[in-house]
């Protein structure tokens, strides 16, 4: 059996050590399936298991000479394990090692990635709980719309991050798998039943079909996925710069006692975390058009994908790591201000209710064209002078005529809007979501 990995952090998975870790442990894995088989000696599975080592300088100083880099490596795990090292690597081609490794090394960073994603979902769910029933007003196109809650708007994000979860456990199991396949698929050398043996061991799945690579379609939609959660994360925090603009101020990122702003403006209080998030979901969108461009390769295989997956797989994975925490941070720390979310709730004098007016009136029996023009013209005035909403209204005599002062009462309620939060809540939170 491979032993167990120990789960790095995320930069460390992608560095030398961790990488040639990997390919140890394919090269280890081959011997041994191989020794089962009867196609190598016993002994010499026995010697690679207990022998096989690697020190990076060396492997990198024998690159220089050769270079390739497998064959460094094999150079250089062979002058550890000594004479029965010409079964090392036996049967194998260079990418059946680099493509098989590099699925333990997704592996790897997915665990963390969706360790990531999980801390998120708890901090969203604890503070969409704590707002729930805290209103504030909706706004479609910047403007003023209808009153949602605050605990609402999280709830929203919840959900979407728990969407990615899930995106991001598909994504990860599509990467599960290697192939031992040979120089151009054919198994022209080991048999797709000992591939099946390699692949075991090390808690892969064999691709059904390959070239020399396992096809780069499932890089795309991995790095793809990696991309829509890092959108997910930048909605998040474009928000929070939105609430926290000084004529909003309704939420704000977390401001330290010792905390400077502006180095010529003492009074800024900057949304600069939210904005490095903003900032950084770009890379990785980037990254995902580089991996949907390695697709295509010539014939069985070429190396134009190998020279980009080296700086966008750790890049977008280390990336999206930082990002998940720093986003986790920002909303478990944010300040939340609800009286002045009232405050803007009632900024435009009651105009928010012009819905519900309107159903009202046709409810009543007014053709919906003219509930309209009458709705209107009052919404407009105030738009013009400022004037109380529904002052206006209750002196319009086309809408008296169909509503009373109970029938307006009525319509201007705020808890008339909110009245299926706690539904809306009990459908995101539920234990089967």
């Amino acid at each position: 059996m491979i032993p167990r990995y120990t789960r790095p952090e995320m930069g460390r998975i992608w560095r030398d050590e961790n990488k040639f870790q990997t390919w140890l442990a394919v090269e280890i894995a081959t011997a041994e399936a191989e020794a089962e088989a009867g196609l190598i000696p016993k002994s010499a599975a026995r010697a690679i298991r207990r022998k096989a080592r690697f020190d990076v300088a060396r492997i990198l100083e024998i690159e220089k000479e050769v270079k390739h880099d497998v064959i460094a490596f094999t150079t250089n795990v062979a002058e550890h394990v000594g004479g029965e090292a010409r079964y090392l690597h036996f049967g194998l081609t260079s990418n059946d090692v680099v493509d098989t490794a590099q699925a333990l090394q997704i592996r790897q960073a997915s665990e963390l990635l969706r360790a990531g994603l999980e801390r998120l979902g708890e901090i969203l769910k604890r503070r969409a709980l704590e707002f729930q029933h805290t209103p504030m007003i909706g706004r479609t196109h910047g403007i003023h719309a209808e009153p949602i809650t605050f605990g609402l708007k999280l709830a929203v994000w919840y959900a979407e991050n728990h969407r990615n979860l899930k995106r991001l456990d598909f994504a990860a199991e599509q990467m599960r798998v290697g192939k031992i396949s040979g120089a151009v698929g054919t198994y022209a050398h080991l048999s797709p039943a000992i591939e099946k043996r390699i692949l075991a061991k090390l808690g892969l799945e064999p691709a059904p079909a390959t070239t020399q690579v396992i096809q780069r379609d499932r890089h795309a939609f991995y790095l793809s996925t990696l991309a829509v959660i890092a959108a997910s994360l930048e909605k998040m925090a474009l928000e929070v710069r939105g609430l926290q603009r000084t004529e909003v101020r309704e939420a704000e990122e977390y401001f330290a006692p010792r905390q400077k702003g502006s180095s010529a403006m003492p009074h800024k209080r900057n949304p600069v975390q939210a904005e490095q998030i903003c900032g950084l979901a770009r890379v990785v969108r980037a990254n995902a058009q580089a991996a949907l461009e390695n697709v295509a390769l010539w014939h069985e295989r070429d190396i134009s994908h190998s020279s980009v997956e080296r700086i966008i797989l750790p890049d977008s994975t280390i990336l999206l790591d930082y990002l998940l925490d720093k986003t986790a941070n920002l909303i478990e720390k944010m300040f939340v201000y609800p009286e002045r979310m009232m405050e803007n709730l009632n900024l435009m004098r009651g105009l928010i209710f012009s819905g519900q007016l309107l159903l009202a009136l046709t409810e009543k029996g007014a053709s919906r064209e003219d509930a309209y023009r009458w709705v209107q013209r009052n919404a407009m005035q105030v738009w013009q002078t400022r004037e109380d909403f529904r002052a206006l209204v209750e002196r319009d005599a086309d809408i008296r005529k169909y509503l009373s002062a109970k029938d307006l009462a009525a319509i201007f309620n705020l808890e008339r809007y909110l009245k299926h939060v706690d539904n809306i809540f009990r459908r995101v939170f539920s234990d089967n979501h």
